[in-house]
């Protein structure tokens, strides 16, 4: 069957943005003009991934009121005559259709994702995690895609990270395989002495059915919660798993850096914004 389904797991508390997301989901956040959530919803469309479910928690609504339809306030641009303003609301509404299922414990990564299984049924998936801002010619899904299609197997996007950056990620322990990495292992936050390689996870994925059913056997790892690296490790012996240097610019868009980097770097290359926001940094330099 076509790859078609993603899951965005979205119910995180965004404890790193405190006091910005005690009432607003971290994924609403905004680089530059758009929410997060929204660049990985047109990431996974643009590489064929249109069946969306997001597993979301208390206190996201906005998240859904954001895809749903605003009728009056799309009533209210047109006859004010902003057309333009009123194509680009009017096709957030209508890019998708998603769903929605409810992580009721904030009880890991693993977990979130094994709340969807309902809704994966027995097809292969893909995740995405939306404060992982990627930017690239050919969409990080899709270049995972292309690895899943040519193999039928589960496929992760990797990225090299410093050494001191590794206790943040899963790290993976890869061998080459027909010109692909294969997955020997992974360790979720190891000490960088501890770590495996310098292959990072970083939140884009691709499995076969068969990770449902590990993340419902799962027992709780690190942190007491339901690690998905754990299942992944687990999927990685017993059937192939790839990993994919995702090509593209990348931002950790889930702590304030990362994003103070997202916005500057693609208010930079913004048409309208880009130049007075140069000559302001420069200005401050």
């Amino acid at each position: 069957m076509p790859l078609r389904k993603i899951v965005f797991p979205t119910a995180g508390l965004g404890t790193r943005f405190l006091p910005a997301t005690k009432a607003s989901p971290k994924e609403m956040l905004t680089i530059v003009d758009k929410p997060l959530i929204q660049y990985g919803v047109e990431e996974a469309l643009a590489a064929g991934l249109d069946q969306i479910v997001m597993v979301t928690g208390r206190g996201k609504r906005a998240i859904e009121d954001h895809f749903d339809i605003s009728a009056e306030l799309e009533k209210n641009l047109r006859q004010a005559g902003k057309e333009e303003l009123y194509e680009k609301v009017s096709r957030i509404s209508r890019m998708a259709n998603i769903s929605y299922v409810r992580q009721k414990q904030p009880l890991g990564l693993g977990h979130a994702v094994a709340c969807a299984a309902h809704w994966v049924g027995d097809k292969s998936f893909a995740v995405a995690l939306a404060d992982e801002l990627i930017i690239s010619d050919v969409p990080a899904m899709q270049q995972l895609r292309t690895v899943h299609e040519q193999t039928g197997a589960s496929v992760i996007g990797l990225r090299q990270m410093p050494a001191e950056e590794l206790s943040h990620y899963g790290v993976v322990d890869t061998v080459e395989e027909n010109g692909l990495l294969r997955l020997k292992h992974m360790v979720e936050k190891p000490q960088p002495d501890e770590a495996p390689s310098n292959l990072a996870s970083i939140g884009r994925y691709i499995f076969t059915p068969r990770l449902m059913a590990l993340l419902h056997d799962a027992a709780p790892g690190r942190g007491g919660e339901i690690q998905l690296t754990d299942a992944i490790a687990t999927l990685a012996r017993e059937e192939p798993v790839y990993g994919v240097l995702i090509e593209g610019e990348r931002f950790d868009a889930g702590n304030p850096l990362g994003f103070l980097m997202a916005n500057t770097a693609l208010g930079l290359n913004h048409p309208d914004y880009g130049s007075p926001l140069l000559d302001f940094i420069r200005q401050r330099l």
